[in-house]
């Protein structure tokens, strides 16, 4: 489901604001902070509305895998007291957050993995060593991304905002 928010930019001098299209999430509320909420999501997959989910093995995975996500979400100057602990609410997260958040942590590991193989081969001189400098390249982009993305968790633009309320 596709929302609104507005979102507040440093640009420049001043503040501007933009209005970008949001990913919409029903979470539950885990508990209430002065001028945050904690909430909690669950991941889904696309399994649930597939027809073949029996004979698929990415169905079985897709139960294996499924698990909570909690997320910190600012009440941007609403009043903590309205709402409780498993309460339902909707939040929003603007879709270039989740674009960009995705091809980083997809794309820059693969990215580095075939280099990685043909500095390996080429150093090396085989095929064994290619493939060990290549898992390794592959998980050194694994741990950027997720450097990159912990050293952004904290900026407002990049957060969940809070639709209800």
């Amino acid at each position: 489901m596709l929302g609104r928010c507005v979102f507040n930019a440093v640009a420049g001098p001043g503040h501007v604001s933009a209005i970008f299209s949001l990913i919409e999430e029903s979470v539950q509320v885990l508990s209430v902070e002065s001028d945050y909420l904690w909430v909690e999501g669950v991941q889904r997959s696309a399994c649930q509305s597939c027809a073949a989910q029996r004979g698929c093995g990415q169905s079985l995975l897709a139960k294996l895998t499924l698990r909570p996500v909690h997320l910190r979400v600012a009440l941007d100057g609403r009043d903590g007291g309205s709402f409780q602990v498993g309460q339902s609410v909707t939040i929003g997260i603007a879709d270039h957050v989740v674009v960009r958040g995705s091809l980083l942590v997809y794309l820059l590991p693969l990215l580095l993995l075939l280099p990685g193989i043909g500095l390996g081969e080429s150093i090396f001189g085989n095929e064994l060593a290619g493939l060990v400098c290549g898992l390794l390249a592959l998980l050194l982009g694994a741990c950027i991304a997720a450097a990159v993305l912990n050293a952004r968790t904290n900026k407002s633009r990049l957060q969940a905002c809070l639709l209800d309320g």
